[in-house]
């Protein structure tokens, strides 16, 4: 990949570019309306303020932090819309690295090719979605799982991917767990989220 460079494009308009993040704007308005309602999902049964979705993408960002992750590092996400989606998109943003959406429909070879394509260092996945077995897939593609410990994974096929991330709060093989994740945050973890927000653009 080449290194990321700093662009910025405003056609003909009266309005001026705002030099602002979507994690400190989304920061910025979830102060402002912090009791507000911010996120239904109603297959979840959730119905977040913003206050609630703030406090959860700061213990993702965190976590993503503790796993490695870096600005310009690929986090790729793969299922269906959740909660956990969006909860992705804010905290990868946050942090400065790039979300990448994976198609839910995607089979085996589209998925290695996208994994590949852009290489995905960390791929965030729900368990199965319809007729997609997607963890089922994950192993097919990476068999080094099985025998791995989360965040070393050595994949022949996808060589750059090290963590995967199952939704939810079971554990299996190889992959870390969603939820062990957004509570993996430390202070030190913190502070570097606090930093990277002055430092992003």
């Amino acid at each position: 990949m080449n290194p990321l460079t700093r662009s910025y494009y405003s056609g003909a308009s009266d309005a001026q570019i705002i030099y602002e993040t979507i994690g400190s704007y989304f920061d910025k308005i979830a102060n402002l309306h912090s009791t507000n309602s911010a996120l239904v999902v109603r297959h979840q049964g959730i119905n977040w303020t913003y206050g609630e979705l703030q406090a959860r993408v700061d213990q993702l960002a965190m976590g993503l932090i503790h796993l490695g992750i870096e600005p310009g590092d690929r986090v790729g996400i793969w299922g269906p819309n959740s909660s956990e989606w969006v909860l992705v998109q804010l905290a990868t943003a946050k942090i400065g690295a790039i979300m990448v959406c994976i198609n839910p429909a995607y089979r085996l070879y589209e998925l290695e090719y996208a994994l590949n394509k852009v290489e995905c260092k960390t791929l965030i996945t729900d368990v199965s979605f319809k007729t997609s077995d997607y963890l089922g897939m994950i192993n097919t593609l990476a068999p080094e799982l099985e025998s791995s410990h989360p965040g070393q994974l050595e994949a022949k096929k996808l060589p750059y991917l090290k963590h995967v991330i199952r939704m939810g709060s079971d554990n299996t093989p190889g992959m870390y767990n969603f939820d062990a994740v957004c509570a993996a945050g430390t202070d030190d973890d913190q502070a570097t989220m606090d930093a990277l927000q002055g430092r992003l653009q």
